[in-house]
């Protein structure tokens, strides 16, 4: 059977960006700012970031996300600062999942895309291309199997450079990528110089290239190289000069753009004094900076400078603001892009959602961790209830035969195996999902408050045992209890599995056959190394799901897979997991401590493999349901009505030398 039905699934952070295009008024001799306000160049529907000036009208190209994935669009009109602009999508590759860094030269368009799978696991599907800006024939210029990112044009569109991470494996590198600035002809991209380690070139004349790079002092910094002429006349090249790093230690400085004047630069910035992200000019001459964005928009961060062809706007993206037109609503739901015609896929804005047995409801957690509750939301979009506020609560699983329970866990999310947290039964009147905002519900406690770290619940289809993650024994393994009474009454409490290891996140598939989870236990040195394992309830049949590759192979020894569910149909697995790579320079991105991680299905035994999700965010914590005789019509959900206010109000650590480890460690080490 084909894998058909809804997904619903997480991206950290990413609901709340609300990215529009700004640009501001410089001097082009030396980049002081003529005023201080900015002006927004794109229209505040989804998210808008990514820009380049195609003119020196304020015409960008951007990437928008306002189709269910990223794709290329630009602005036409003949005063863009007056917002009085229309934007047109680009139709560059319509099959593409994720198209970013788009730039035009000449009448060409230069972007990435990762419509063509890679040929192997745990590589990324990134690669440079070009077309005609007005449509037409697409050209990859990123040899096959090459994985490239952030293009960059010099100012007569004779070389590309791109920051490239070569043919090889991704090697779980994300906060610092091992790329290298290469440089190609635009009229022989075979031809391909490297020039030094970095990523995030940016050309100032044809001669002229910067890039950042993390230095060994640990801060991001600006390096500046002035490429040999006899680099137009020889292959293979001459030999390359030794970059120089321009922007001193102290603070982070990523993500440059130059001026064609050759006069100043505009980067990115992050100091210790501040928590925000901000844009500053670098003069080439003086060596000074001037800041440009903390006087306009203190309190926001801002990214990815871009410069107008006459130096005289620099251009960069940020929350678009509370009072100007545009989305101002968090939405619950959001359609994204499926690759399967029959599955549809949405975007929660919450965490560890869970489709009630008809599949009308969806119970989740507002966020994926803190005092967080658990809340219920009508899968058409169009309403919402609390059921448990001011409570520490994650993961949630409905019971398959009671339309008002729903089960979770109380306690912090990512501690101990000793620590209290609790697996609680939630009672509730169905007949109160009405117009009201709270719903009262019973809460009832299944685990013993002594036996330390029990979550991750999941109910049999009969309703009558849930299954969990304890760490009651000084190990994180699985039990059964009785899913009423708990474990002081019914049919108790029951080890399934037991090992020096951890095993987690359990979901008990539809037919009552199998319990898939997620183990260490081949690997119990490395408490990253997650793989799917299936057994039966009654404890046998216990084996792992090997999905990147076979017994003993490179590939099965790196996988990290979390979040294992079932198909309605109990005849796929859906997952997450770090076998799809990274698909952008994750400096240039809000900071996430994992920035990438995919929603991955394959069959039971392993075969079937493919990816639902490609985007530059961190996606975890799906469900699946089959809406059967009900039909959910995605097409028809009220998506955008309900949700929070878009405040533009999130975390990006500091890329400091006490930055703590990502929480791809802390979230396997501790589940």
């Amino acid at each position: 059977m084909a894998a058909r039905g809804t997904v619903v699934f997480t991206s950290v952070g990413r609901p709340t960006y609300g990215f529009d295009v700004f640009c501001i008024g410089v001097s082009p001799e030396c980049g002081t700012v003529r005023e201080l306000i900015d002006y927004r160049l794109t229209d505040g529907i989804s998210v808008n970031y990514n820009g380049q000036f195609m003119d020196d009208h304020q015409t960008v190209v951007f990437v928008s996300e306002r189709g269910g994935a990223a794709e290329i669009f630009r602005t036409s009109s003949a005063d863009s600062l007056a917002e009085n602009f229309r934007v047109h999508r680009i139709p560059a590759l319509p099959e593409s999942p994720f198209l970013d860094r788009p730039t035009e030269k000449n009448g060409t368009l230069y972007f990435v895309s990762s419509h063509e799978d890679a040929d192997r696991p745990f590589k990324s599907c990134s690669a440079v291309y070009s077309m005609p800006i007005d449509g037409g024939k697409v050209t990859r210029l990123s040899p096959p199997g090459v994985v490239d990112y952030s293009p960059a044009i010099s100012q007569a569109g004779r070389w590309i450079a791109v920051a490239s991470y070569g043919s090889g494996e991704w090697k779980g590198d994300f906060h610092e990528m091992a790329t290298e600035i290469v440089v190609l002809r635009t009229e022989n991209p075979t031809d391909r110089v490297v020039i030094s380690s970095g990523g995030w070139p940016t050309w100032s004349g044809d001669s002229t290239l910067f890039f950042h790079r993390k230095c060994d002092d640990g801060w991001w910094s600006i390096f500046r190289v002035d490429l040999p002429e006899k680099l137009n006349e020889s292959m293979p090249p001459p030999m390359m000069p030794e970059p120089k790093r321009i922007t001193p230690p102290g603070f982070h400085a990523l993500t440059p753009a130059a001026s064609h004047s050759g006069k100043w630069i505009a980067i990115a910035t992050r100091r210790p004094e501040t928590k925000f992200r901000h844009v500053e000019i670098l003069n080439l001459e003086t060596g000074s900076f001037t800041g440009v964005t903390e006087s306009t928009s203190p309190g926001l961060h801002h990214y990815n400078p871009f410069v107008s062809p006459s130096s005289d706007f620099v251009g960069y993206h940020r929350f678009r603001g509370e009072s100007v037109s545009g989305d101002t609503i968090v939405p619950e739901l959001e359609r994204v892009r499926s690759p399967i015609p029959d599955l549809r896929m949405l975007r929660l804005t919450g965490a560890f959602a869970a489709f009630s047995p008809d599949g009308k409801y969806i119970a989740f957690n507002p966020e994926f961790e803190g005092v967080t509750g658990v809340r219920i939301l009508d899968s058409t979009g169009r309403r919402r209830w609390t059921v448990v506020k001011d409570r520490v609560a994650f993961s949630v699983a409905w019971s398959p035969k009671e339309k008002g329970v729903i089960y979770t866990s109380l306690g912090p999310i990512f501690d101990s195996a000793k620590a209290t947290v609790q697996i609680a039964r939630i009672s509730f009147n169905p007949m109160d999902l009405d117009n009201r905002e709270e719903v009262p519900a019973a809460v009832k406690i299944l685990t013993r408050v002594e036996t330390g770290n029990n979550a991750f619940p999941s109910c049999s289809p009969d309703g009558r045992f849930i299954v969990f993650r304890s760490g009651r024994s000084g190990d994180k393994n699985l039990y059964i209890v009785d899913a009423v009474e708990g474990e002081d009454g019914g049919q108790g409490i029951r080890q399934l599995t037991k090992g020096e290891w951890i095993d987690t996140m359990p979901s008990w598939s539809p037919d009552g056959n199998w319990i898939a989870f997620s183990s260490n236990r081949h690997n119990i040195q490395n408490p990253a190394a997650f793989s799917i394992y299936l057994i039966r309830p009654d404890g046998s049949d216990l084996h792992r799901v090997y999905v990147a590759g076979g017994p003993g192979s490179s590939e099965a020894d790196r996988e990290r897979i979390n979040h294992v569910c079932f198909s309605p149909d109990s005849k796929w697995l859906l997952f997450t997991a770090n076998m799809g790579a990274v698909s952008a320079e994750p400096v240039s991105l809000p900071n996430q401590f994992q920035p990438y991680g995919e929603i991955f299905l394959a069959r039971l035994d392993g075969t079937g493999l493919r990816r639902l999700t490609c985007n530059a965010y961190e996606n975890g914590t799906p469900a699946w349901h089959d809406h059967g005789d009900w039909g959910l019509d995605v097409e028809s959900l009220t998506l955008d009505k309900l949700g929070d206010k878009l405040t533009g109000k999130f975390d990006e650590p500091f890329f400091g030398k006490s930055q703590r480890g990502s929480s791809a460690g802390e979230t396997v080490s501790n589940v």
